[in-house]
This record gives structure tokens, C-alpha cells and sequence, in this order.
């Protein structure tokens, strides 16, 4: 299906959300994962919206995942429940904004070291409860975590001994996806990563200590959850599938139809032959950068014009010679990263058959503590 027509009337720059393309995003999620046997559980760092969880969770998400203490608050005040907090939480501000969460609300919260976990199990005590925790993994991010087996099992049977806390899952987070460029290269990941938690759920039962919960991330890797049936894992935690993006399209992980969300700027200048000047720049396509194409971000209509320089408010384009622009014209974006353009913007537009249905309120925005 073609992207929605961008009516004349919406400014730019502006950040567009195909409806129609967002609701089969997260269809198609949620069935992958009700086939599979698996939860769903969305991390929301993604869209950082209130409705957009909402939508998620009428899909059929089990509950949702945030990275910070600060969108967990905003969440639980939009009448969200069931929230993971994939994020260590160290010192006592965070503990005591946790304590107030835990009264209104159903947290689990998940560490990589004994440290966060006793600060934890402190508070679980003070509450008369005992906080789920989920213990990172690294599957190959080499990020947080302990290393698979042996070494997240000493920790994990030092950890369940603390009394206000309960052992509820083991996680992990195979972003280094992202890197790969075929199926079989994601297919190798996710199996690496399904086994880094088997592995270290059998170490952890010869040694006494009973983990039933396994749950993997990255919206790459929960795209083969169906072929990793029996493995035992129970629970993804997808994000960036709900919008779809640069890092996802050009490795050809999704297809252009997938894409829900667009940047339309505007040509505001074509200063020499070569060089076009749009109205978007760092501040709203960021900086990030992919390893499968040059630019920061993919205009599909013209394949061959790469955004080759960002400024604070300029998009700098290097136009072949037989492509033409004239001042006025309008351009459609594909970001290079979805999540990072998320969170530079207060509202994007829902446009649905051409027409604004509704206006999306980016409700957890710079909620980074």
C-alpha cells in the first residue's frame, strides 16, 4: 500500500505516523508472538505515548517495558499497568520514586549486579513485598549483563537469597542485530540469544534456583521467535517494530510497506548544482547514522539523493545532476532511527487516508532519568 498523502496544510517540518501501517505493525507483532506461544511485552522508549501503549496493549500486549524511572511515571499516570523497567536502578532518589510506583502499581524491575539488587530488596522490605527482578544477560551486546552460564548463575543464586526481592526472570538484549544484514545472520542471533538464557537457567536449577520466566528483546530478533519454538523462552520485547525505519529497511529486515513513519520537510534553498537544502536537520532526523546506508535517512521517492550533511535546523542533500528541486518542494523521509526521532518531537501527526485523525502526544519525552 502506498504511504497516506501528506495533506498541503500540515507545516513542515513535521514527523508523520501512517495509521493504517501502524495498526498492521502491531498486528502483525502481536500475532507472531500469540503463535509463538510467547508474551508480548512492547518497550515503549520507542513512541514514549501513553495512547500508542494503549494501542499496544489492545493488540494483545501483556503489559509493556519502559527504559527509565521517569516514563514508568508517566505511564502509571496514563492508567498503564504492568510495567518492566529494563533499566538498572542505583541510589536512593530512584528508590524512593520506585517505592511510589510500587504502591499505585505492577512493577518488575531488572539489574545485573548484586548492588542494585540488595538496594532493591531493601526497599521490597520496607514495603512488606518482594519486587520482581529480572537478571541481565549478555548475549553479545556486551553491554549489560553478566557473561551466559556460570557467571549470571553465581550471581543469580547470591541475588535470590535477598528477602525482599523474588528471582522472577531472566533477560536479555541482542541489539548487535542491528549490525547484520541477512536472515540467517538474524536468525544466528536470536538463537544465541534464546540459548545465553537457557543456559544460564540450567546452571541456575543444578545449583537450586528456579527461573521459569526467559525473555529476549530487539525488534530484529522477535522476528524469528516462531522458529525458536520450544526453546523455552516466554516473553519479547520488541520496540522500534511499531514505526518501522532506516536500520530496519535497508538491511531489507522489513519492507517499505512497513514503514509507518515519514519526516516531510520542505526545499528551502538550491544554492550550486548538487546541493539542496531542506528544512530538517539534527534536530529533527538526529544523528544517528546506519552501517547499511550513507545519509541520514532514505527519501524513497528519489533512492539516488542522499542527506549527506545535518546541521542544527539544515538538511544538507547531494542531488545527481538530472534530479531536479525547486524551492517549495516537499520531501518525504524515512528516519535512519525511530525511537531517537521520537524524542525529539512533542506531538506527531496521524494521518489516516489522507486526513489528521489524531494528533500523537510523545507523553514520556526527555523523561531520561
Amino acid at each position: 500500500m502506498p504511504f497516506v498523502t501528506i495533506p498541503e496544510s500540515i507545516d513542515t517540518p513535521a514527523v508523520i505516523i501512517d495509521l493504517d501501517r501502524l495498526n498492521a505493525n502491531l498486528r502483525r507483532t502481536a500475532d507472531l508472538a500469540t503463535k509463538a506461544g510467547v508474551r508480548l511485552r512492547p518497550h515503549t522508549k520507542t513512541h514514549k505515548s501513553i495512547w500508542l501503549a494503549g494501542e499496544q496493549l489492545k493488540y494483545g500486549a501483556s503489559g509493556i517495558t519502559v527504559a527509565k524511572l521517569g516514563e514508568a511515571e508517566i505511564m502509571v499516570e496514563g492508567g498503564i499497568d504492568d510495567i518492566l523497567i529494563a533499566f538498572p536502578l542505583v541510589g536512593r532518589q530512584k528508590l524512593e520514586r520506585l517505592g511510589q510506583l510500587l504502591r499505585r502499581s505492577t512493577f518488575s524491575v531488572s539489574v545485573d549486579s548484586y548492588e542494585a539488587a540488595r538496594g532493591l530488596s531493601e526497599l521490597g522490605e520496607h514495603l512488606g513485598q518482594r519486587i520482581p527482578l529480572y537478571l541481565d544477560v549478555n548475549s553479545g551486546l556486551d553491554r549489560c549483563g553478566k557473561e551466559p552460564g556460570e557467571e549470571t548463575a553465581e550471581l543469580g543464586l547470591h541475588i535470590a537469597k535477598l528477602p525482599g526481592i523474588r528471582l522472577a526472570a531472566l533477560m536479555t538484549h541482542a541489539g548487535h542485530a542491528y549490525g547484520k544484514g541477512s536472515a540467517e545472520d538474524w536468525l544466528a542471533i536470536a538463537r544465541s540469544e534464546a540459548e545465553a538464557l537457557v543456559e544460564s537457567q540450567r546452571v541456575l536449577r543444578r545449583k537450586g534456583v528456579e527461573v521459569t520466566e526467559l525473555s529476549v528483546g530487539s525488534t530484529p530478533t522477535s522476528k524469528f521467535i516462531g522458529q525458536l519454538s520450544g526453546s523455552g523462552i516466554t516473553e519479547i520485547r520488541p520496540g522500534a517494530y511499531v514505526f518501522g525505519d532506516g536500520s530496519q529497511l535497508y538491511p531489507a529486515m522489513i519492507n517499505e510497506a512497513e514503514c509507518a513513519m515519514r519526516i516531510v520537510a520542505t526545499v528551502v534553498s538550491t544554492p550550486r548544482p548538487g546541493t539542496v537544502i531542506i528544512d530538517a536537520g539534527s534536530k529533527t532526523l538526529t544523528n544517528d547514522t546506519s552501517p547499511h546506508r550513507f545519509g541520514y535517512g532514505f527519501i524513497a521517492e528519489h533512492p539516488q539523493v542522499f542527506i549527506e550533511r545535518l546541521s542544527e535546523e539544515h538538511g544538507i542533500l547531494s542531488v545527481p545532476e538530472k534530479t531536479k528541486f525547486r524551492i517549495g518542494d516537499r520531501l518525504s523521509i524515512i528516519p535512519n532511527h525511530c525511537c531517537t526521532v521520537v524524542n525529539l518531537h512533542d506531538q506527531l501527526v496521524g494521518l489516516r487516508g489522507g486526513v489528521v485523525e489524531c494528533m500523537i502526544n510523545i507523553d514520556a519525552r526527555g523523561q531520561i532519568t
